[in-house]
């Protein structure tokens, strides 16, 4: 490891790295789990994609915002629906992402 470290600071391949000469962010020590989570996490927001399971929350949400300010019965019952299939889907996201981090 030592040796490709080496290699890649001679042809150049270490400078000019975002961040560099910087210190590390501050982060609080977590448990094996939560660090793998959170660095897979960091890597898909610096690479500018948004989990599955973040995008269904997102909805979820605005749909049961929708829920409460709807006064059409026929309409609560759509919407109702629309909230059941949210969360199954993002339970079964949350539970994809469990089982492939242990």
């Amino acid at each position: 490891m030592e040796r490709q470290i080496a290699k890649a600071r001679a042809s150049g391949k270490l400078s000019g790295l975002t961040g560099e000469g910087k210190p590390l962010p501050e982060r609080p020590i977590e448990t094996s789990e939560a660090a793998a989570l959170s660095a897979g996490m960091r890597i898909m927001a610096e690479a500018g994609v948004v989990p599955e399971e973040f995008t269904l929350k997102k909805q979820l949400d605005e749909t049961r915002k929708a829920y409460t300010d709807c006064t059409s019965e026929a309409e609560r019952k759509a919407l109702m629906a629309r909230i059941a299939d949210l969360e199954l889907r993002y339970e079964i996201a949350r539970e994809a992402r469990k089982k492939f981090i242990s």
